[in-house]
């Protein structure tokens, strides 16, 4: 979702802890955060994981929302390529060990 718009819906075929994966039905607003999309698989596929990834991804977490069956989620990394999608998610924000952020133990 961006905003109210519907961008497209996963059909999950297929779980391998922690990703999803599936098929991508895109709507016709999927074309506006298509390069979004496009900019962070060329991250990954330059072994990018850094400032880059980050850059790439920033469009996405902050101006999308991954809804799962019962609602939005708090956190997800969802990558999209043509019919494909696969993405992991968790239900409430990471705050880490000390509620500022960063990675749990």
């Amino acid at each position: 979702m961006r905003q109210d718009a519907l961008l497209g819906t996963i059909t999950v075929e297929e779980a391998d802890f922690p990703w999803l994966h599936g098929s991508f039905a895109p709507e016709p607003g999927f074309a506006e955060v298509k390069p979004w999309f496009d900019a962070v698989l060329a991250a990954v596929e330059a072994e990018a994981y850094d400032e880059r990834f980050d850059a790439a991804y920033a469009s996405i977490a902050e101006s999308l929302t991954l809804l799962s069956p019962a609602g939005p989620v708090a956190e997800f990394l969802l990558h999209i390529e043509g019919g494909a999608a696969w993405f992991r998610w968790i239900e409430e924000p990471d705050t880490g060990p000390e509620g500022e952020g960063g990675e749990r133990a």
